[in-house]
């Protein structure tokens, strides 16, 4: 019996990089952002999507313009934005949340098994 391996298969394996500031940013350079991770939202892994960013606007015919775009790269790449994607995720400041449930889920069972032994 093989093992499979745990290891996606190209492109998946790879680490994109961030996109170079630009002038005239494009939503592609948007999702590859957020695909290398400076977001805060994701861990850097590239990202197969059915649609990429932009293509339904660029479908309607009104393709996003690129002041429209640099303004989501910039509120995208905030310090204060990753910050908070950081805790929310238990990384930063709420690393302790849940090591206590896993104390409590012990605790709880450990008082089970008390009560179950301490009535037989």
């Amino acid at each position: 019996m093989a093992l499979r391996s745990e290891t996606p298969p190209p492109p998946a394996d790879r680490v994109p990089d961030a996109p170079a500031a630009s002038a005239r940013p494009t939503s592609a350079q948007l999702k590859a952002e957020i695909d290398s991770g400076r977001t805060g939202d994701k861990i850097p892994a590239h990202d197969p999507g059915l649609s990429p960013l932009g293509t339904d606007d660029e479908a309607a015919g009104s393709p996003a313009d690129a002041s429209r775009v640099a303004l989501a790269r910039d509120e995208e790449t905030r310090p204060r934005r990753r910050r908070a994607a950081r805790m929310a995720t238990g990384h930063g400041a709420n690393q302790w949340v849940m090591p206590a449930y896993y104390g409590l889920v012990v605790a709880a069972a450990v008082a089970v098994g008390l009560v179950v032994w301490l009535l037989r």
